[in-house]
């Protein structure tokens, strides 16, 4: 069946980034890409699509089945076919597409990397992450680290010659990054310390894709306070370098074990001993106690990624279970259910399977377009001539970002369940390929800052800046943008909307006043349900936009049934999806603490 491959929906990953948001447009005018157009983009994402659906789908299973091996010597062995995907994608320039070319990169825009990385995490979560971490780690370096250090190291992992992992979580800490332990103790050479102690859940803490490994490691020097303002940044290669690039011996960077999760089981998450069994060196990056504002730097970007992940999730869960749907016989049609002769006809037919098939389109879809959104702003703030213009965009992401990562990944996770349940039975199976979806999808919700913790930031200080300009200016955006909607002949679905966003601030003074009066614990339990609140309401501002484009296309005599479907999710979205919002905001206003309650749980 059909139904067990990946396949990337081309077409609408095209309308959400030319059609939507027109990026082909607006990167014209920025320097970098001022000699890309669409028709190179065109090229690029079909080749992506093909690597997605023909290198990389197909070592997804076998990863997750396999898993990965450590030997005694903290080595660890990747599933079959991932050194050959790796190379793959090293030969290709595909490790970090967004990079400068300059330092190994392929010097694409934000939005088309974010569309890339849905196609790659969707067709094999677990393999994406050794690219993504290693990217990650060298933009630190190419953003803070010595001319020769960004040079050499940047350049090594963006290429695809060495890797890159990020290691902050600690044994008892976990986010709590301020209770970090691990010690680096100053040697005679210049910026060289002696690193000591244990980091866990490191992903990519080893692998045998690479020649060598830069792990970034936050730890804490001599006379150093508690908390994060006390962490420096460490660069730690797994083999030491010589001035010429040349590797030499083994530094004390050594993995002890690795776990065996839930899912992404093809992704190596390990415990790294710092110094355990050898003098561990570490290259102090930036200035002492510098370390937690490094790495915050790149916070934003990171929690887009998980993001993308998640829709890349729900993406694939939604082409697979509509696949399935087209290709599983069984039952008759509702209709015909007292006719014993009736012909059996494919489960797509039938009401139940419709109704969760177009809550996976619609969620795919409109998250889709939110996380290529946050991409163009993020790529529009660095690059924005005019500085108010620049405070604008990033405040925007800034805003925003806490609520796409916990949106997008909890959504996903949902979704996810949601395509194993048109499966049915089968989709419970290893046979079909959703139930690793659904354990692959968990994780995204737990790391880069719990979504707990993301509903935090949104409520407890996005939402604060400027006593709230971030959210006033978004909110009278958006409602320019919903009166624009009506004129283009969405009136009722405007209004519906417009309803939501009013309520939407309503609960957010709620909240404001709870601060205002010291109930910090009684406003931060509200914190997840005011920010699934706020994600909600993002995406039928997306589901109004997309069906403005569409219309707009459709009266221009495009007759594409994709364009009508657009029509169709707005509907949908409002009538099914948007009522949601007026729940939580009601659970937010409700004023309950039961749960604070010192006699529970105890």
């Amino acid at each position: 069946m059909s139904s067990t491959k990946y396949t990337a929906d081309l077409n609408d990953i095209r309308f959400a980034l030319f059609d939507q948001l027109g990026v082909h447009e607006k990167m014209g005018d920025i320097a970098p890409y001022a000699e890309l157009d669409r028709e190179i983009y065109e090229a690029t994402l079909a080749e992506a699509k093909r690597i997605a659906e023909e290198v990389l789908g197909p070592i997804n299973a076998v990863g997750d089945r396999q898993g990965c091996k450590v030997d005694d010597d903290g080595n660890v062995t990747t599933p079959t076919g991932f050194k050959q995907a790796w190379q793959t994608l090293a030969d290709g320039g595909w490790i970090s597409v967004s990079a400068p070319v300059d330092y190994g990169g392929g010097g694409l825009p934000f939005p088309l990397a974010t569309a890339i990385s849905e196609m790659f995490c969707g067709s094999s979560t677990a393999f994406t992450m050794y690219p993504g971490l290693t990217a990650g780690a060298a933009r630190v370096l190419l953003h803070h680290g010595d001319p020769a250090t960004r040079e050499l190291y940047a350049t090594k992992m963006f290429s695809g010659e060495w890797g890159g992992t990020m290691c902050l979580t600690e044994s008892g800490a976990g986010s709590s990054v301020g209770d970090n332990r691990c010690k680096a103790i100053p040697t005679d050479e210049e910026g060289v310390y002696l690193l000591e102690g244990e980091k866990i859940f490191i992903s990519g803490g080893d692998q045998d894709l690479t020649e060598n490994i830069i792990h970034l490691v936050l730890a804490r020097t001599p006379d150093s306070g508690p908390g994060t303002k006390g962490l420096s940044l460490f660069m730690v290669p797994k083999f030491l370098i010589g001035e010429d690039g040349s590797l030499g011996e083994r530094n004390g960077a050594h993995v002890l074990r690795i776990e065996h999760k839930m899912g992404i089981n093809g992704s190596a998450t390990c415990t790294l001993g710092l110094g355990a069994k050898m003098p561990c060196k570490g290259w102090l990056i930036g200035q002492e106690r510098q370390g937690i504002e490094l790495m915050f730097m790149m916070m934003n970007e990171a929690r887009i990624g998980v993001a993308v992940q998640g829709m890349g999730i729900a993406t694939a869960a939604y082409n697979f279970a509509r696949t399935y749907a087209n290709e599983r016989v069984q039952g008759t049609a509702m209709r015909e259910f007292k006719n014993p002769d009736a012909p059996r006809v494919a489960i797509v037919n039938h009401p139940d399977v419709r109704r969760m098939l177009m809550t996976l389109k619609v969620h795919a879809e409109t998250m889709r377009a939110l996380c290529f959104r946050l991409a163009l702003y993020a790529e529009l703030a660095e690059h924005a001539e005019d500085k108010e213009e620049a405070r604008r965009y990033t405040g925007r992401v800034d805003l925003l970002v806490p609520i796409l990562k916990g949106l997008c990944t909890d959504v996903g996770y949902e979704m996810a369940t949601m395509a194993v349940q048109v499966y049915g039975g089968y989709g419970y199976t290893q046979e079909f390929p959703v139930e690793q979806l659904v354990r692959d999808a968990k994780i995204m919700s737990i790391y880069e800052g719990t979504n707990g913790i993301q509903a935090m930031d949104l409520l407890g200080r996005k939402m604060r800046i400027g006593s709230g300009a971030l959210f006033i200016a978004w909110m009278q955006e958006t409602e320019s943008d919903l009166r624009a909607a009506a004129k283009a002949g969405f009136i009722p679905q405007s209004a519906a909307l417009g309803k939501v966003v009013q309520m939407l601030a309503a609960t957010s003074m709620h909240l404001a006043n709870l601060g205002r009066t010291r109930k910090i614990e009684a406003a931060m339990l509200q914190a997840t349900p005011f920010l699934r609140m706020f994600g909600v309401v993002l995406l039928g501002v997306e589901a109004i936009d997309q069906a403005v484009v569409a219309k707009r296309k459709i009266d221009a005599g495009d007759e594409s049934p994709a364009l009508k479907g657009k029509l169709l999710n707005l509907d949908f979205y409002v009538s099914s999806i948007l009522p949601q919002a007026v729940a939580l905001g009601k659970i937010v206003q409700s004023g309950d603490e039961t749960c604070m309650d010192p006699s529970l749980f105890s």
